[in-house]
């Protein structure tokens, strides 16, 4: 990508934008959209049993303290008064009640046998399931059976304090409110049994929960489904002896239920042959209904929290289900770089290769300048090493630091200086191919040094006529810095891997600003640089694959150019880059639908880079949001191990890049800490992209503060000039 040149009557970087106004842009939507997923998917994991989860249960201690009518009563016990009660079902009265549902597989086929028939029952739901599957909640209330709690995430109450009985209690019945618009007053206690296994340790629970107006249902004839013993023995453990009532214990949710349903669909009917009658609760004991509706602000309240878990439920698990195929197809994507990426290195490496006969005719070099004082000098100077005879153009656009009279003093063969009033790069690049004395033209930034094998690298593709602009290889000058580390592995990993990619399947998005070159019968009947985008380099090679011409990759075609050294300037060009490049896949949307060259690249060349540079990256921030939720919530060891699979890939991935390019490993020590730090800040610039580009907003040109610290290459790698403290402040 090219140094930002402002466009006609854009500030250059003079004014500062006020802090106050940079922050909502840059941070404040970006982190609110962050905090929203994080919020989801905490409120998922809490809904799900992730989040504040408690497994414990208690062990049986002592009865001593436990009332002798408690221990020889019946099932319902009601310490709601100054006295206690102990109630029982009377005879040929049968009470089914399921505990821990509702399940959405298991549940409604519950129902459905309960209603084939016309038998009531109780269902003692959790929180969670309730808050997440309402629907069904309210179902049983509409079709006649009672609701009763079961807390929200099924904790054992006997390790819990009083404030988390009370919210385990409030939570499951806002759920209740919200699905069904009704509160209950029935409570079974997590991993209860019968009346006479109360213990010293869960009696004060059922007295406590009776003070708050529950009655505590526990169960006198347990069928065990949960251990699926089979159909025949479900059946013969719930039936009760001697035509006597029972409440019987079964289970709606929690594992495989069909033994369950199958039973029902044998057991209602036998009994019910020998004269039993299945109630809920309160039609069994002959007493008022347990449940009262609920209106006004709870019933809202509850409404709103379903609404909620809903969202999250829904929201969360679009996000999973689209990081899933965007994971899938990334990692398509690296495995595909790497079979094309290497296919493309054996071809243009294997001996005899050629594009054709060597191109040995004069070639021009465009350099738009603007303020460039800093590295003008070092530009000029490695383009005069070249081992290919040029004519060099620098184009002053306006500069008020003395780039052009600094060009000038150099009195350089073949070098001349083009001024004219600040116009913005692409008028630049313009000028310069109006002044070009050759056919083939190359750009280059201001910023940029070529090593000597550069122009002649550059232009020998040319010897195809079907090639009609080529991309060189733009590398990283001042790597030293860990910015700079990270920069320099998303250039060798990231662009120019891309690049021998892009080259096979013949649809190259982005020609670098700072290392291409054109043909000028292939820039003047597409109009030459357009402004019409942010990002015209982008455009220009788009406009050129539509046009029917090639354009290709020379991967020893070198450029060393200067990166950003601050986190404000990178976020800048990237913010820059990001949004021209969405404006360039806009302006060049119809070649999806067009014929020929121009449909082969819509079909192509577009979803790639919409898909792989516009919309993935926005799904960045959810591998690092999942890493820290599953090492906190889930299983850690398997959560890291995921993450260092990913990593590894990457890592493969990058290492490929390296050989490829000869780089040297040891810079790929930082590229863990690059996916956890720097791509957040990619999802930044480009989610406030997204932003811009949404609300119709235009992004102003910034110039970047340039040090001059690539210096003229000494042998093939260029050298590193000293720094000064003043040279490296960000930009404003």
């Amino acid at each position: 990508m090219s140094s930002p040149i402002p466009r006609p009557g854009a500030s250059r970087g003079r004014r500062r934008r006020p802090r106050g106004t940079m922050l909502p842009l840059r941070f404040v939507l970006p982190s609110l959209v962050l905090a929203a997923m994080i919020v989801m998917l905490l409120l998922r994991g809490y809904v799900h049993s992730e989040i504040l989860a408690d497994h414990r249960v208690q062990p049986p201690t002592a009865t001593d303290r436990v009332p002798a009518e408690i221990l020889e009563g019946g099932p319902v016990i009601d310490a709601r008064g100054d006295e206690l009660h102990s109630m029982s079902v009377p005879d040929h009265r049968l009470v089914l009640t399921f505990d821990d549902g509702p399940d959405p597989t298991w549940t409604p086929k519950v129902l459905d046998v309960l209603k084939k028939y016309d038998a009531h029952a109780v269902f003692f739901v959790t929180g969670t399931m309730a808050s997440r599957h309402p629907g069904l909640v309210k179902r049983m209330v509409d079709e006649g059976h009672e609701i009763g709690l079961h807390t929200f995430g099924h904790p054992d109450l006997a390790l819990q304090t009083d404030q988390r009985i009370n919210w385990e209690l409030s939570q499951n019945q806002l759920a209740i409110s919200g699905a069904a618009g009704v509160r209950t007053s029935l409570f079974r206690p997590p991993y209860s049994s019968f009346a006479d296994a109360m213990d010293n340790a869960t009696w004060p629970v059922a007295e406590y929960i009776g003070r708050q107006g529950y009655l505590t249902v526990l169960n006198n004839t347990d069928s065990e489904d949960w251990k699926r013993p089979g159909v025949d023995e479900i059946i013969r453990r719930a039936t009760p002896k001697g035509g006597k009532g029972a409440i019987v214990l079964m289970h709606d949710s929690g594992g495989d239920r069909s033994q369950t349903v199958a039973a029902l669909e044998r057991f209602l009917p036998g009994l019910q042959a020998d004269g039993y009658e299945f109630r809920n609760l309160t039609e069994a004991l002959d007493s008022p209904s347990a449940l009262t509706e609920v209106t006004g602000t709870d019933l809202w309240v509850g409404r709103g929290w379903v609404f909620v878990v809903q969202a999250s439920e829904w929201i969360t698990g679009i996000l999973a289900v689209g990081l899933a195929i965007v994971g899938s197809l990334v990692i398509a994507r690296f495995v595909m770089m790497l079979v094309l990426a290497g296919a493309h290195s054996r071809r243009v490496r294997r001996k005899g290769f050629s594009w054709g006969p060597p191109v040995t005719e004069p070639v021009t070099v465009l350099v738009p300048a603007y303020n460039e004082a800093k590295c003008i000098e070092n530009t000029v100077r490695s383009l005069m090493e070249s081992d290919h005879p040029i004519e060099v153009l620098v184009i002053d656009d306006g500069s008020t630091d003395g780039t052009a009279g600094i060009v000038q003093a150099m009195g350089l063969p073949n070098v001349r200086v083009i001024r004219q009033l600040n116009g913005g790069k692409p008028a630049a690049l313009n000028r310069g191919l109006a002044n070009a004395r050759h056919e083939i033209v190359v750009m280059m930034d201001g910023d940029t040094v070529f090593e000597p094998s550069t122009v002649r690298e550059l232009v020998q593709p040319f010897a195809d006529p079907k090639v009609g602009a080529v991309a060189g290889n733009a590398k990283v000058g001042n790597k030293d810095s860990l910015i700079g580390a990270w920069q320099h592995i998303e250039y060798v990993m990231g662009f120019n891997l891309d690049r021998r990619m892009y080259d096979i399947l013949g649809c190259m998005p982005t020609i670098p600003g700072a290392v291409g070159a054109f043909r000028r019968s292939a820039l003047e009947p597409i109009g030459g640089m357009s402004d019409d985008t942010l990002a015209e380099d982008t455009d220009v090679t788009m406009a050129l694959h539509r046009a029917g011409w090639r354009v290709v990759y020379a991967e020893n075609a070198r450029a060393w150019t200067e990166a950003p050294e601050s986190v404000q300037q990178l976020w800048s060009q990237r913010y820059r880059w990001s949004y021209g490049t969405m404006q360039a896949i806009w302006k060049h949307r119809h070649a999806v639908i067009d014929k020929g060259p121009s449909g082969r690249f819509g079909r192509v060349g577009l979803p790639f880079v919409s898909l792989f540079m516009i919309v993935a990256p926005l799904l960045a921030p959810l591998i690092d949001v999942f890493l820290i939720y599953g090492i906190i919530f889930g299983d850690t060891g398997k959560t890291i191990l995921a993450w260092l699979g990913v990593l590894a890939v990457q890592l493969v991935c990058a290492a490929f890049a390296f050989r490829l390019d000869r780089e040297r490993m040891r810079h790929l020590v930082s590229l863990p800490l690059q996916q956890v730090l720097y791509r957040q800040l990619m999802y930044v610039v480009l989610l406030q992209s997204w932003i811009t580009a949404l609300t119709g907003g235009r992004l102003r040109w910034q110039k970047l503060r340039r040090t001059g610290v690539v210096g003229a290459p000494a042998g093939t790698v260029p050298q590193q000039r000293g720094r000064h403290s003043d040279d490296r402040r960000p930009v404003g």
